[in-house]
């Protein structure tokens, strides 16, 4: 049965799709968009389809998080600025041109990043290091009760400076390829600005919904968005994103930069094979 006449399916893969997009900070494109491409769905509407879902995603998780405590809101706030500019831009972008060369140039991205982020994987980070003026005035600092090893685990945010501009680039391929991409938002929040990975995952999710919304206006104006095919996706990545939430906080920061590079590993050969072709690109 093809899925695109079946909504149960759709549903099914949503929820896995909802749990990944939480548990890594990414938003569930990167299963969504090679399913629907599979099964005979243009292209440009399963990049609709998968940044509507990507806000329920987000949604679904961000609520969470947010209620925890370990989000950190003024580093959100500040950074959507820039992310939802690049949606905008990426989304208009993929309406007008073909997309091959930069899936393969993201899938190169993805794997330098997890390259970069496997060798740090193992060093010792302290998120207490002096901040620059800017990150200071912004108050880019925060702490939260981190239940996995029973303490409050307090940071200091550096370098806005830099993470505001690398979140235009972020957005950008957000809107570009209906994706999360929480990948590149994580790398930001943790390798640039120095957050632990446990708030770089939570501020990457509420990031990840405000830039899908700004990249969505794009493609319904442009009628790329399949009400009847969103539905199914929309309620299904709900359920998902939850369960990713609460597994999320049981495990360590540890864990979940295992589990990120894991995803990251694969969401950077995922963009390469559809670059070439295999996954309809």
């Amino acid at each position: 049965m093809s899925l695109v006449h079946s909504p149960f399916l759709m549903f099914l893969v949503s929820i896995v799709a909802g749990f990944i997009g939480a548990m890594s900070g990414m938003g569930g494109g990167i299963v969504l968009i090679p399913a629907l491409t599979l099964v005979g769905i243009g292209i440009k509407h399963a990049i609709a389809i998968s940044i509507v879902s990507v806000i329920a995603t987000s949604s679904g998780a961000a609520s969470a998080y947010v209620r925890d405590g370990v989000t950190n809101l003024k580093v959100g706030m500040f950074l959507e600025m820039f992310t939802i500019v690049g949606a905008i831009v990426g989304a208009a972008v993929t309406i007008a041109a073909g997309n091959k060369v930069l899936f393969i140039a993201f899938g190169l991205v993805l794997l330098f990043s997890w390259g970069t982020l496997f060798v740090r994987k193992h060093s010792d980070t302290h998120y207490n290091r002096p901040a620059d003026r800017i990150s200071t005035w912004l108050e880019h600092h925060g702490s939260y009760y981190d239940h996995a090893v029973g303490e409050t685990i307090t940071y200091q945010g550096r370098r806005s400076y830099i993470g505001g501009p690398c979140m235009f680039g972020a957005g950008f391929i957000a809107g570009l390829l209906g994706i999360g991409a929480g990948a590149l938002k994580v790398l930001i929040l943790d390798l640039a600005m120095g957050l632990p990975p446990k708030v770089s995952t939570t501020t990457s999710n509420l990031i990840i919904g405000v830039t899908a919304l700004a990249g969505t206006s794009v493609y319904i104006a442009a009628g790329y968005v399949d009400p009847g095919l969103a539905a199914p996706v929309i309620l299904g990545v709900v359920p998902g994103a939850l369960l990713g939430t609460r597994l999320l906080r049981r495990l360590t920061n540890r864990a979940i930069r295992n589990f990120f590079l894991v995803v990251l590993l694969l969401l950077g050969i995922e963009m390469l094979l559809r670059g070439f072709g295999f996954f309809g690109g």
